[in-house]
């Protein structure tokens, strides 16, 4: 166990990345402590907190403490009318993430982070992997390294979410970045992103939404992108979480991907997630 400088408690689950908070209420959090998991958040990547109270409306209050709030999704609609801010990943309505992935890098501009929340569990199956891009970027041999970062990557959310935004009405999506979602065009990201607040590197490409690899073949851009996938999924650089009921867990997507277990056959799992606006991925050479 460590401390931080206000007291909260953490069990780290890898030697630099993960970790679990201890003894924190978060809907009862004081400003000093919500600080403090802001800065465990982006030191730890991904933290986990069990046993908490929280609902739909206390889960966007402490959204709002810990930064500005996206709408739930750039297509998708929030789960009611009242919380536009949470979307609702529902097993029985295809809400599945089981590809690695980081959240909407199919925009211009992705969350910095996520807080995901437990709301209905199968009885066993459905944990939840993350990766961490720093330590598989850093990990990597030094000619491959300086290889990726003069590389960008294309992110396209058409294949994912193109049906969901034509079928709703007027083929418009929600707001996003002060804008109406009206289509999905590709956009561009560097391959390797600068963290903004640690100027730490890492991966930022993932199977869910990069379609390829700018300025390369179709045959390198493929060899390139299984060479990274691969490696920033090995085993060493993933912590991986058993859900209970209570439990929160809050990532940074500038510098991690993830993956949920889909092991649990027709029994339903739902999670409600609301994510945290953010910047435009920086690379290395703009850094």
């Amino acid at each position: 166990m460590t401390s931080t400088a206000v007291g909260l408690t953490l069990e780290p689950l890898g030697r630099h990345f993960g970790s679990i908070v201890h003894g924190l209420d978060l809907a009862a959090a004081t400003d000093a402590e919500i600080a403090a998991v802001r800065a465990a958040l982006v030191d730890r990547k991904v933290l986990f907190f069990r046993d908490q109270r929280l609902d739909d409306d206390s889960q966007v209050d402490l959204g709002r403490r810990i930064g500005e709030l996206t709408a739930s999704h750039p297509v998708i609609g929030g789960v009611d009318a009242a919380h536009p801010e949470v979307y609702a990943l529902d097993s029985t309505d295809n809400g599945f993430a089981d590809v690695w992935h980081t959240d909407v890098t199919f925009m211009r501009r992705p969350p910095l982070g996520t807080i995901l929340r437990a709301v209905t569990l199968p009885p066993t199956g459905g944990d939840t992997n993350w990766a961490d891009s720093q330590l598989a970027y850093e990990s990597l041999a030094p000619a491959v390294r300086t290889l990726v970062d003069g590389l960008t990557a294309v992110h396209d959310g058409t294949r994912e979410f193109g049906y969901y935004l034509a079928q709703r009405r007027g083929g418009q999506g929600n707001e996003w970045d002060g804008e109406i979602v009206t289509r999905l065009d590709p956009v561009s990201h560097p391959v390797v992103r600068v963290h903004p607040e640690t100027g730490r590197r890492g991966l930022f490409v993932n199977p869910g939404f990069t379609s390829h690899i700018e300025g390369v073949s179709a045959f390198e851009s493929d060899a390139i992108l299984s060479l990274l996938y691969a490696h920033l999924t090995k085993p060493e650089h993933i912590v991986r979480h058993r859900w209970r009921l209570g439990d929160v867990a809050m990532w940074d997507n500038r510098s991690t991907a993830h993956y949920a277990n889909r092991d649990y056959g027709t029994d339903r799992r739902v999670m409600h997630r609301i994510t945290l606006r953010g910047d435009i991925p920086q690379g290395p050479r703009h850094a």
